[in-house]
């Protein structure tokens, strides 16, 4: 019993220097963003026309710090002065998928695996935004019911307000975060890696499949997510397969579900689902095929 609690201290501690440094840079990164530029960035969103509105939508929901039930009541602000549903679609897109705070975790990744997450994004609203600007004639969203907010962040003096942001988003990320750590603590631990690497990374269209697929029950938080996806990559998953994770965890975790279903109805509700995981599918196919070219 000692001699596996000391195999299981030694994960442990291999797994929290690797990933602890990244999971404070990001939701510092997180923090900074939402006290001192949410706004300004979300003023800029009346601005966009076109098709280059939707890029610029698509870049702005990258950098938006809120959550889905955030951003769904800033997205019916817009829509009530006059901002399209494609750059809406842009904008809700990628903001599912990406924030600061979650690019801030990815870093724990490497550099590879954090360029296909926010390039794959990027990508994934940008597209979005094109469908609805192209395929559909009616609206899709109903923002009936959703409004702002109250701003937690009004404290008078700015740093004690970045303080209390940064304690939110940790009480909010840390359970999961622990989780997290503790899940890939066991699965190094305890799951074969020739087992793993032969189902994930050999396989490689199979790993992908697998990847988008597993994405929609497993994930519940960014934060929570890095440790396993760490592991995983170290134990065989190719980087197409985690980019399918990558994009049909968050576009799928249960807590944006439920806004994203009020707002698109059953009919468009259905499509989304579709278009996230054959997007997820693709861009992983197409990311192993790229990366084992440049080997």
């Amino acid at each position: 019993m000692r001699a596996e609690l000391t195999y299981l201290w030694y994960y442990l501690t291999v797994i929290l220097r690797q990933i602890l440094p990244y999971y404070l840079l990001g939701t510092v990164i997180g923090s900074v963003i939402s006290v001192f530029a949410k706004d300004k960035i979300h003023g800029l969103m009346p601005k966009s026309k076109g098709l280059t509105g939707i890029i610029f939508a698509s870049i702005l929901g990258i950098l938006s710090p809120l959550c889905m039930y955030g951003t769904v009541p800033i997205a019916a602000s817009f829509s009530q002065k006059g901002v399209k549903d494609d750059i809406l679609a842009a904008f809700m897109m990628s903001s599912v998928l990406l924030n600061p705070q979650l690019a801030g975790y990815s870093f724990a990744l490497g550099k590879t695996v954090l360029a296909v997450r926010v390039i794959s994004c990027f990508l994934c609203g940008l597209t979005a935004g094109l469908l609805v600007r192209y395929l559909c004639r009616e609206g899709i969203f109903n923002f009936e019911g959703f409004k702002e907010r109250s701003c937690h962040d009004t404290h008078p003096n700015l740093f004690v307000r970045l303080i209390k942001n940064i304690g939110r988003n940790l009480k909010a990320t840390g359970m999961w975060f622990a989780v997290g750590i503790l899940l890939s603590v066991l699965f190094q631990r305890y799951v074969p890696q020739e087992g793993f690497a032969d189902l994930f990374g050999n396989h490689r269209a199979l790993g992908v499949f697998l990847g988008a697929t597993v994405g929609i029950p497993l994930y519940a938080c960014g934060g929570g997510t890095i440790p396993l996806l760490r592991a995983w990559l170290d134990e065989g998953m190719t980087v197409g397969a985690a980019a399918g994770f990558m994009l049909t965890g968050p576009a799928t975790k249960i807590t944006n579900l439920g806004a994203l279903k009020i707002v698109l109805g059953i009919r468009n509700f259905v499509l989304y689902i579709l278009y996230v995981t054959v997007f997820a599918v693709l861009t992983g196919l197409i990311c192993d095929y790229v990366l084992r070219l440049g080997c």
